[in-house]
């Protein structure tokens, strides 16, 4: 008997033993298995975020730390949505659309696209150019350039590969906002009664603010760069034609669910704890004519000391070299997949797709050329969010339409659960902007 029990226990014991390497390989496995929602979701925060979530806290205080909680499930939804059409479907939300709907719907989503993105990376560039004015001195005249070639050599001379691990490890970055959230102090009960009990104020700058919000949150470009990045997963694994990426299994889309939500869930993190260390130091103290993050960037020194004022304003330049690229990005897949360009990929040579790269640097050209014809970047940096606001809900629109199409997903199409959220946030977005519209 007693010989029975050591056996027992020593058979657990054992047991344990040799499941434990493997519990602890699944952290570090499941960090390995994020990519494309782990970057789209920090290239989220990218400058035009973080203006747009500082004015948020800067004016109004943390009255729109409920946004955080409530568009979470929104943005997940549609994102998974456009990683599961990316991998089901083996194209890009762009070629989607153009299998599907006539030229009149095509092409005109596509122009919308453009439009937004080439706004929002001229912003995204000044602001980045803006904070390294502060932070060395050398005036942004120089810096808005260089962040440009920057960004187009590591799009047009690196590997894909190289791309995402850089992209990746960017993300770290986006951690400073929690660092400065808590260096500020802020009023916790306050805290807690703005996240949990919603205040909405019918006027103009509230529903700016608020456009603004779901526009930087639930952007066209992310729409785009997720179901393309799942397709150049497929590529690096060898899968080189549609025909090869066609299909999913249960694993594949559970891995990639995971990293949606992890990276959405990140995204709506950092928005968080930016409205609220605006809100703490900003607003608490009477500092609410506040433009950007470049002018919060300032304030904060006095308030809430130098190492939040230089991680708040190194992150600005951290999350501008993860949005600029998916911005440019976005565009180049959009058109390709509308042209139906061929071989149009981050992970071809620039030879071998000249008309996908000559797309990248031809936005990252427009959009530095805004900066240098005199458009406020401070400015540009807001009313990028307000513009892809009000241009998303027609996209999102076409989103739910296609991954709920058992013609396009077969038996993928999406859950009950997943189209009600999908049409909630259509219904949400398009609300926000003809309120802010009516105002």
């Amino acid at each position: 008997m007693g010989g029975t029990v050591v056996a027992s226990l020593g058979g657990v014991k054992g047991a344990n033993a040799a499941n434990r390497p493997k519990q602890l390989r699944m952290v570090p496995r499941f960090f390995a298995n994020l990519g494309p929602g782990l970057v789209t979701g920090a290239a989220d925060d990218d400058p035009s975020g973080i203006s747009t979530y500082s004015v948020a806290g800067a004016v109004f205080g943390y009255s729109f730390l409920w946004t955080a909680l409530v568009s979470f499930p929104l943005m997940a939804a549609v994102q998974l949505m456009c990683a599961r059409l990316g991998m089901v479907t083996g194209r890009g939300l762009g070629g989607a659309i153009r299998l599907q709907y006539p030229r009149w719907v095509l092409w005109p989503s596509c122009l919308l696209l453009i439009v937004a993105n080439v706004f929002n990376i001229g912003a995204d560039l000044g602001g980045m150019a803006d904070a390294m004015h502060m932070v060395s001195g050398i005036a942004s005249y120089y810096w808005t350039p260089f962040f440009a070639l920057l960004i187009a050599s590591l799009l047009i001379w690196t590997s894909y590969s190289l791309i995402a691990r850089i992209f990746k490890w960017l993300t770290v970055v986006l951690f400073a906002y929690v660092v400065t959230a808590f260096l500020a102090r802020p009023d916790w009960a306050a805290v807690l009664h703005g996240t949990f009990l919603p205040h909405v104020a019918w006027t103009r700058s509230y529903m700016a603010v608020l456009v603004g919000i779901l526009g930087t949150t639930i952007s066209p470009y992310l729409f785009f760069w997720q179901a393309s990045q799942e397709v150049e997963e497929d590529r690096k694994h060898g899968k080189t034609t549609v025909a090869q990426r066609h299909g999913s299994t249960n694993l594949e889309l559970s891995v990639a669910r995971n990293d949606v939500f992890t990276g959405m869930l990140f995204s709506n993190l950092i928005m968080f704890f930016i409205i609220l260390t605006t809100a703490a130091t900003l607003h608490a103290h009477g500092a609410r004519n506040i433009e950007t993050a470049k002018q919060a960037s300032e304030a904060l020194r006095p308030l809430a000391g130098n190492g939040a004022y230089l991680l708040f304003t190194l992150g600005l330049v951290g999350t501008g070299m993860l949005g600029v690229p998916v911005l440019a990005g976005s565009c180049a897949y959009a058109i390709a997949e509308a042209a139906s360009w061929r071989g149009a990929s981050l992970s071809k040579k620039p030879l071998r797709a000249a008309h996908f790269y000559m797309v990248i640097v031809g936005a990252l050209a427009v959009g530095l050329a805004l900066d240098f014809a005199g458009w406020n970047a401070v400015k540009m940096l807001f009313w990028a969010a307000v513009v892809n606001g009000v241009l998303a809900p027609p996209l999102v629109v076409l989103v739910v339409l296609l991954t709920s199409s058992k013609k396009v997903m077969g038996a993928r199409a999406n859950s009950r659960g997943a189209k009600v959220l999908g049409w909630i946030c259509a219904a949400v977005m398009g609300a926000a902007a003809l309120a802010l519209l009516a105002t």
